[in-house]
């Protein structure tokens, strides 16, 4: 039963997390990096990907392959964390937190998260 439970908050996080990427961009811009190139492209991409990634863990047979690929995701998304820190966590009036608050998403938070999609790739 939590295993359930704990895949189906996984589905809407990365499901609605994804749509976010479409209702809210502005916010996404101002934390990817600004040595990255084509950041509404990064955006674009990241927001498709985690809403198929998501619709892909609702089936057993595509689960393991989007568990990875949510992993992964995971993993290409450090970099934003990384700026966060660099930037004392302010990206912007509206998108502001504690630096503490920052280093918490790095660490512990995004390998809490990796560690969650990999409890669901079988």
């Amino acid at each position: 039963m939590l295993k359930k439970v704990s895949l189906f908050l996984l589905i809407i996080l990365y499901v609605s997390g994804g749509i976010n990427h479409f209702v809210h961009p502005e916010a996404y811009l101002l934390i990817i990096p600004n040595y990255l190139p084509f950041p509404t492209v990064i955006n674009i991409v990241s927001g498709v990907l985690e809403i198929i990634l998501g619709g892909m863990l609702v089936f057993s047979k595509t689960r393991t392959l989007a568990a990875y690929g949510i992993m992964i995701l995971l993993v290409l998304f450090i970099p934003t964390h990384i700026y966060m820190i660099q930037k004392g966590g302010c990206m912007s009036e509206a998108i502001c937190i504690p630096n503490w608050a920052a280093w918490i998403r790095l660490f512990p938070l995004q390998f809490l998260l990796i560690a969650w999609a990999w409890w669901h790739r079988k």
